[in-house]
């Protein structure tokens, strides 16, 4: 029996998932970042730099970004790691790649950073590679979760850190209902008016709410080998980390 998964609010054979999420990546990868600014008020800035901060990088290091998108937490973690360091922005859509290689060697990172167009649930990378595994905002998008987490908890070197940064269940029951209508009227509007693709954003935010709460993602990381695995809520659960350890 073929396998379903969802696409949103939609359930599709498991095998189209990945196309899918790829055509929507496709199509709003142009107007990624202006479309984040104007989703989160800029604040999805802050969550990254917070993101990073709180992995507590140390110089030389090596940190493998999955879905890494336009390079954001590519550029946040090279900075932290510095010259004697290594980072690889990977992400599975060559469109999304594209604009973040193109930003970070306009920006002088190419000797320090290098890209691969990777799928997350099957890393290249020989076990024990790196001291860090980021995915922001890009797990939910996985077809595979388990499968996705498996392969960062192999990658990982003993004692090196899995870090999840992604929207996740607010926790303000009185606040649910603005949220909802600014995630389901608002959004997918703005899509429509500044990316020209309502369809895109409106699969995006229907993919929040299918994906893994706090609780849920937690043992989901357990279940994977990850030790002392914890999270934290940012803007009242919106947006939650969740990080767990090799051992």
């Amino acid at each position: 029996m073929e396998k379903i998964t969802d696409f949103g609010f939609k359930e599709v054979p498991q095998k189209q998932k990945a196309a899918l999420v790829r055509d929507v990546f496709s199509s709003v990868a142009r107007n990624y970042d202006v479309m984040n600014d104007l989703m989160s008020l800029g604040l999805h800035r802050l969550w990254k730099r917070h993101f990073i901060a709180i992995a507590k990088l140390r110089a030389g290091q090596r940190v493998l970004d999955l879905a890494g998108g336009s390079g954001d937490i590519s550029r946040l973690a090279a900075k932290a790691v510095g010259s004697s360091g290594f980072v690889v922005l990977s992400d599975i859509n060559a469109e999304m790649l594209s604009c973040g290689r193109d930003r970070l060697l306009d920006e002088g990172w190419g000797p320090q950073v290098q890209c691969a167009q990777i799928d997350a649930q099957a890393l290249p990378f020989p076990d024990r590679s790196f001291d860090l595994v980021t995915i922001a905002f890009g797990l939910r998008n996985v077809t595979d979760k388990p499968r996705a987490l498996a392969e960062m908890h192999r990658v990982l070197k003993i004692g090196g850190r899995a870090m999840v940064l992604e929207f996740s269940e607010l926790q303000i029951d009185a606040l649910k209902p603005i949220y909802d209508a600014y995630s389901f009227q608002i959004l997918p509007r703005l899509g429509q008016l500044i990316a020209k693709d309502r369809k895109s954003y409106q699969y995006l935010v229907e993919s929040i709410r299918r994906h893994p709460n706090q609780a849920a993602l937690t043992t989901l990381m357990q279940s994977s080998g990850f030790a002392l695995v914890e999270s934290h809520n940012l803007v009242g659960g919106v947006v939650a980390i969740h990080s767990g350890f090799s051992v």
